[in-house]
């Protein structure tokens, strides 16, 4: 089985968030570009808001943080935001915990590899293209298409062990 890459690695203590955010509006602004796609300034935000706080946030958790920077956008106008953003490959919705976090490698197609710490709840993301390989070969035996993977598992992180 080939090497399972890390795209997005638990925290480290001490962690500058600011260069981590600058680096995601940077590559979105550039995707968004190529795409003929509109980054606009709500997106930008909750963008932002999500990078910011490194963790998985509830849709609700991202409202709020709007209401703090002045804006007080309706829900549906950040559900579209957030939609916007997981189209384009910038976010992930965690299903299992109905939350949103940024994604790391936003240029590369890949199926998103969770590990959920139960104790933090910070979330580290791999991605393995030989485990994708196997669920779609598998799949496709039976007749099924895969559309999109998303592997979700709980543990607990370095930190909290």
């Amino acid at each position: 089985m080939s090497k399972s890459t890390v795209i997005k690695d638990f925290p480290a203590s001490g962690h500058d968030h600011t260069l981590c955010i600058e680096d995601a509006i940077a590559k979105a602004q550039e995707i968004c570009t190529e795409r003929g796609e509109r980054f606009t300034e709500l997106r930008r935000t909750v963008l932002e808001i999500l990078w910011r706080s490194h963790r998985p946030m509830k849709a609700y958790e991202v409202l709020e943080a709007l209401s703090a920077t002045g804006r007080r956008p309706a829900p549906p106008t950040a559900y579209r935001a957030l939609d916007f953003l997981i189209d384009v490959g910038l976010v992930h919705k965690i299903e299992s915990i109905n939350a949103y976090v940024g994604c790391s490698d936003p240029e590369s197609g890949h199926s998103g590899h969770f590990l959920i710490c139960v104790e933090c709840g910070d979330v580290a993301e791999l991605a393995n293209k030989a485990i994708d390989k196997r669920i779609s070969e598998g799949a496709k035996q039976i007749g099924f298409e895969v559309l999109d993977q998303k592997i979700e598992i709980e543990g607990r992180c370095q930190a909290c062990r």
